[in-house]
């Protein structure tokens, strides 16, 4: 597989676009410890790959996996919050991903006061 295109956002966090289940070994490979799905099951349709098996991929690869999907154009403060929390707590590197990348990292920056 080819490499997600993947963003740096801080020392300890990078955002991508849509990955898949095989993406997660490459993710731990490159040495991340944690990834976040952003993005709710089936928002691009019945082709988008789903949490659970990014989830089991995700565990097979040894990383640790949380799912919190946001909508696209608003993230509510609770998400922001728990966006924030999962910051603190999750091993590191961090890979989150939405869509195309845009939803994580507007997360990302809200959940630091950016």
């Amino acid at each position: 597989m080819n490499a997600p295109q993947v963003q740096q956002l801080s020392a300890a966090v990078c955002v991508a676009p849509q990955l898949d289940p095989e993406a997660m070994a490459w993710a731990a490979q490159a040495g991340f410890k944690s990834v976040v799905n952003n993005r709710p099951d089936f928002e691009g349709g019945p082709d988008q790959p789903t949490s659970s098996a990014i989830e089991a991929a995700a565990k097979a690869a040894g990383l640790r996996y949380v799912h919190l999907p946001v909508q696209p154009a608003v993230q509510t403060p609770d998400e922001i919050a728990r966006f924030a929390a999962l910051l603190d707590e999750l091993p590191k590197p961090i890979l989150a991903f939405c869509r195309s990348g845009a939803r994580s990292g507007k997360l990302y920056r809200a959940a630091i006061g950016g």
